[in-house]
């Protein structure tokens, strides 16, 4: 599989159904595993830093990356953690598009 943060997020027009748990698991191995699927509904993950200039200064980071590509996750940010939570909400669920931006946002470490 091609590497997902060489991809671009494709906008969703809705009337697609979200990815099936067979459809997630290969790209979800594709992006590492260090994401969960909760639910076959969304990805989250964790991160952490040593302050909150440090979280606020990743935020920002992410919030760009958001903007470039045009699919906005939602953002948990506290001292020294940043919770990200990604879906495609006109389809309810995951798309292709959720796993580039995750792993995106990863390459922004």
């Amino acid at each position: 599989m091609t590497d997902l943060a060489s991809k671009e997020c494709v906008p969703c027009k809705g009337g697609v159904p979200p990815m099936t748990p067979e459809e997630i698991e290969p790209i979800h191995h594709a992006l590492g595993h260090s994401w969960s699927v909760v639910n076959a509904h969304h990805l989250h993950k964790e991160f952490t830093f040593p302050d909150f200039a440090t979280a606020l200064a990743f935020t920002n980071r992410v919030g760009e990356i958001a903007e470039r590509e045009g699919h906005h996750p939602d953002i948990h940010l506290s001292w020294g953690r940043v919770g990200i939570e990604i879906w495609t909400h006109k389809v309810n669920g995951l798309t292709e598009s959720d796993f580039i931006l995750a792993a995106k946002i990863d390459k922004a470490l």
